[in-house]
């Protein structure tokens, strides 16, 4: 159970968390001493001002002290008690309260207490706070206290004490502290903001790739993730696509290796079944063509018996020709390469069907690359291919129809590729046959028994090439060919 909760925490809101967590912990660290220096630093400037004004106070009076005139410091006194001054006490030398203010006239707790009682320094200071009860309300005081010397003296004469309000000290501290409140709660906000965005940042792409393996896992491997950063996460993502471009290119090789695993387990039948075809028919067959022909010879025959004799004959040609094709694409055979030029191939096989072509009135186009090298083929095998590719367009086109002929090359992962392009303006092939026509025994026509492109697709893997129909403008087909090129041997 503990294992399936935790599960359900996201990436997305763990970094929230624990983003948030540090930066507060973080910000409220900050607020917290600039809280403390901000204190010490009202407290020392009421320290400053209260000091100041007890020197003054003793200054002022310090000559009424020595004349022992306490009825003008009492007058002098009295006229100083205003706004944060809370009460001010005049001590002779032996800590004894001379001159009292009349707001705290009655307490005896702060006025027998002194700090500079017995021998004490002229620079000396003392501070302290109390809280004192002042026209029934409680206030917080800080009490500041230095000696009184006489210029000229090393005796003391005696202290003066005050008491100054805190009241205004707590205000400002007050002030300080919702200030910086208020700045905490910007901070949590602004936080909060920011690791909500920092997380999205790097989850996003996270979840763009958890997207991405679901994809590839169900077997779409067209799915590419946009790069929107160069850091890290841009790194991760080309490095996911270029996975998947591998993936794709592994996927594509292994439906090539099992399709030709497939195709050489159905020669491999075809071959045994064509063997016992050849067998059992070929001779019997060969007798019956042969009596055939002696009867079509014989005198004794009328035109329509002679007819029927002809017809006869045509279907043993037939069965004859599906045996050639079937035992044909069933042989494994061996190429016989050699340098040869495509052009000169292409022109061969383009002679054996002129006959036809003109018979037809077929129009053909040729465009032949100039300064192509020669490539390393099998010219017999090769001059198969085009003559079967070349009879189908003609036979696809109607009286006056076009063939167009194209030989090019281009360069494919620095090597020559050469392309053999033969388009037809016919009836055309639909899109949902382009691959099932190079099936064995598949066929669009009303005769043959569809395995010349069978076979053309096989002579043209052996070369290390492929055929297939591509799209072309306008109707009929297009048969695209290539054919891997290989260098020359130079001359020794």
């Amino acid at each position: 159970m503990k294992n399936s909760s935790r599960a359900r925490i996201s990436i997305y809101a763990q970094m929230v968390f624990w983003t948030s967590v540090i930066l507060i912990l973080l910000m409220s660290g900050v607020l917290f001493i600039i809280q403390s220096r901000e204190v010490r630093s009202i407290y020392q400037e009421k320290k400053e001002r209260g000091l100041l004004m007890v020197r003054y106070i003793s200054e002022m009076n310090v000559r009424r002290l020595i004349l022992w005139d306490l009825d003008s410091i009492d007058e002098n006194v009295s006229g100083l008690i205003r706004d944060d001054l809370a009460y001010i006490i005049f001590y002779d030398r032996d800590g004894r309260p001379v001159v009292v203010s009349e707001s705290i006239a009655e307490n005896a707790e702060i006025l027998n207490q002194t700090s500079c009682a017995g021998e004490v320094s002229p620079e000396a200071v003392f501070y302290s706070e109390r809280k004192v009860v002042m026209d029934g309300k409680s206030l917080e005081v800080m009490e500041i206290e230095i000696p009184v010397f006489i210029p000229g003296s090393e005796s003391k004469w005696g202290s003066v004490k005050i008491g100054l309000k805190l009241e205004d000290v707590l205000q400002r501290i007050q002030r300080t502290r919702m200030v910086l409140l208020a700045v905490g709660l910007a901070a949590l906000l602004l936080t909060v903001i920011g690791s909500n965005l920092l997380a999205r940042r790097i989850t996003r792409p996270i979840k763009v790739l958890v997207e991405g393996t679901r994809r590839i896992s169900r077997g779409d491997f067209s799915y590419r993730i946009p790069v929107i950063s160069s850091d890290e996460i841009g790194v991760l993502t080309r490095s996911f696509n270029e996975m998947v471009e591998q993936l794709q290119k592994a996927r594509l090789q292994m439906e090539e290796a099992n399709r030709r695993l497939v195709q050489a387990e159905k020669l491999a039948s075809l071959g045994r079944l064509s063997a016992t075809i050849a067998h059992e028919i070929r001779n019997p067959l060969t007798s019956v063509k042969l009596n055939l022909q002696k009867l079509s010879e014989s005198e004794h025959l009328d035109e329509l018996e002679k007819e029927h004799a002809a017809i006869a004959q045509e279907g043993i040609e037939q069965i004859e020709k599906f045996i050639k094709e079937l035992l044909t694409y069933t042989r494994s055979t061996v190429l016989q390469r050699d340098y040869f030029s495509l052009q000169e191939i292409l022109e061969e096989s383009i002679k054996i069907l002129l006959p036809c072509l003109q018979e037809k009135e077929v129009v053909l186009r040729k465009y032949y690359q100039p300064g192509l090298p020669p490539a390393y083929v099998d010219a017999d095998r090769l001059r198969q291919v085009f003559l079967n590719v070349l009879r189908n367009a003609f036979e696809a086109v109607e009286e006056g129809g076009q063939i167009e002929v194209v030989l090019t090359a281009s360069s494919s992962s620095e090597r020559l590729v050469f392309e053999v392009r033969i388009s037809d303006n016919g009836c055309g092939i639909p899109e949902k046959d382009w691959e099932n026509i190079f099936e064995p025994f598949f066929t669009t026509k009303s005769s043959g028994a569809g395995l010349g492109l069978a076979n053309a697709r096989r002579i043209v893997e052996q070369h290390g090439g492929y055929i297939r129909v591509v799209k072309k403008d306008g109707p009929g087909s297009c048969f695209l060919i290539t054919l891997p090129g290989i260098e020359q041997p130079q001359e020794v």
